[in-house]
């Protein structure tokens, strides 16, 4: 009988109990169950509610069924409905009477709330590893790519040339916000609802705070209502996912064109690619094209989750069951994802000869030549309207703006001098935008030192953080 049977005389039918039970999905948090129910059993002894001994044998119990859920040899019954009744029902089996005090004062509204809020911090953990990772590697490529120099583009057509390194750092930045909303969505699960019970607290003297800080949580919830229904920490984990999921599929989509034949600017490992069944000479990017797929998904666990929770009234509600499968998901999905484009930008060949010829094609130094102009007093509006007239005058000859006789600048302006010819050079260009967070080589050499502070700064967090319940492999 289930151990809510009591109020019931008829049990429930195989085909609803099936599709009620969350047990294929939690039984992956057995490790967060079982600490909590651990931290919870010595605070109930401490207080004088249950005696030292069943608080003793509880735990005994539990760390003989973990240990067997690890080794794989666990066997889960799917009418146990959910890990709390699986690990539960079988302490009592193996310590009898003194299992069956484990549940006093405690609901599985505010056990799942638990159970769900350690499983975020072991996934936000590892997740702050995976985004270390990545972003050091991206130093790593930048630091070894300093001399390379690429189109910059806006709307996918050159614009002006940016140094290679720069053009990686961008994507260091939009990874390191990415850590700190990751940060945020573990800071938001790092709060006990345990001792909430099933809505409105206990008549039990518990001490909250005490099984809190067992459990390595910084905190409690002040009210035991929001403590069961609050599920805003999974949605922080859902959008910081999605977040940094959007900017891998975005490096994923130039990890594509750049190793294009059209491109030609990177070559990818032979361990992340793939060839065709029918063409020999094939060599498709298929991971960075994963990457950028499986962003979707991560899209889709967020909206699912949003759409659960919009009409919820307080406080616990069924519904609320489906909230781990997405973020399991979507968390799985982006270590995996992180993983593998740290491998891709690792392992990866630049070719720094095809970005620099790139560079000589769409008039990258127009800019460059109307600021020529400006610097010498024509307004720049002006200036701008010169050099289109130039870049026109190129694309009817058929050439690029350094292709153009020292006259046909003159021509257009008697500012032109023989000295234009330095506003022509790639690598004039670049070192001109000295700048803060410009591509300059002394500019994102300083912003290099902010990089390694950035990098410096959130390892130090991640490795500051306490003892996390971490996420169990048996299940």
């Amino acid at each position: 009988m289930a151990l809510w049977g009591g109020r019931f005389e008829g049990g429930v039918a195989t085909s609803t109990q099936e599709f009620g039970a969350s047990l294929p999905v939690d039984k992956h948090l057995y490790k967060q169950d079982i600490a909590g129910s651990k931290a919870h059993a010595g605070m109930l002894a401490k207080q004088g509610i249950i005696s030292d001994s069943d608080a003793q044998a509880i735990a005994e119990g539990l760390d003989q069924i973990e240990a067997q859920i690890d080794a794989g040899d666990f066997v889960f019954d799917i009418n146990d409905e959910d890990i709390h009744m699986a690990i539960e029902s079988e302490l009592t089996r193996r310590i009898g009477e003194a299992g069956k005090r484990l549940h006093t004062g405690r609901s599985r509204n505010d056990q799942v709330a638990t159970d769900t809020r350690l499983a975020v911090k072991a996934l936000t953990k590892d997740l702050m590893e995976a985004n270390l990772n990545l972003r050091h590697v991206l130093v790593e490529a930048a630091e070894a790519n300093k001399k390379a120099i690429l189109p910059g583009m806006t709307h996918l057509q050159h614009a002006q040339p940016v140094l290679f390194s720069h053009h990686l750092l961008a994507y260091y930045w939009m990874f390191t916000r990415d850590y700190k909303r990751i940060v945020a969505a573990f800071e938001a699960a790092d709060a006990s609802p345990l001792g909430a019970a099933a809505l409105a607290g206990t008549t039990y003297p518990l001490d909250r705070v005490a099984s809190a800080h067992a459990m390595g949580f910084k905190q409690i919830i002040p009210n035991s209502l929001d403590a069961v229904s609050d599920r805003d920490f999974l949605l922080d984990l859902h959008f910081a996912c999605s977040t940094m999921a959007m900017h891998l599929s975005r490096l994923a989509e130039e990890i594509v064109l750049w190793s294009s034949s059209e491109f030609g600017f990177i070559t990818l490992s032979d361990s992340f690619s793939t060839g065709s069944s029918i063409m020999p000479q094939k060599k498709n990017p298929d991971f960075a094209e994963l990457i950028r797929g499986k962003t979707g998904r991560v899209y889709g666990n967020l909206v699912q989750l949003l759409v659960t929770c919009k009409g919820l009234p307080l406080a616990y509600n069924k519904d609320l069951q489906e909230d781990k499968e997405g973020a399991l998901d979507s968390a799985h999905t982006l270590a995996q994802c992180l993983s593998v484009m740290s491998g891709m930008i690792s392992t990866m060949t630049v070719n720094a000869d095809a970005m620099r010829a790139a560079c000589k094609v769409g008039h990258l130094a127009a800019t460059d030549v109307a600021d020529y102009l400006a610097k010498r007093g024509m307004p720049f509006r002006e200036a701008h309207a010169v050099v289109g007239h130039l870049v026109l005058e190129c694309d009817k000859r058929g050439c690029q703006l350094d292709d153009l006789p020292l006259e046909v600048f003159k021509e257009a302006s008697p500012l032109f001098g023989a000295d234009i010819t330095s506003a022509l050079d790639i690598d004039a260009i670049v070192a001109a935008r000295t700048t803060q967070g410009g591509t300059a080589p002394t500019a994102v050499a300083e912003q290099m030192r902010l990089v390694r502070a950035s990098y410096t700064a959130d390892e130090a967090y991640l490795e500051g953080l306490p003892y996390i319940v971490p996420m169990g492999q048996g299940a």
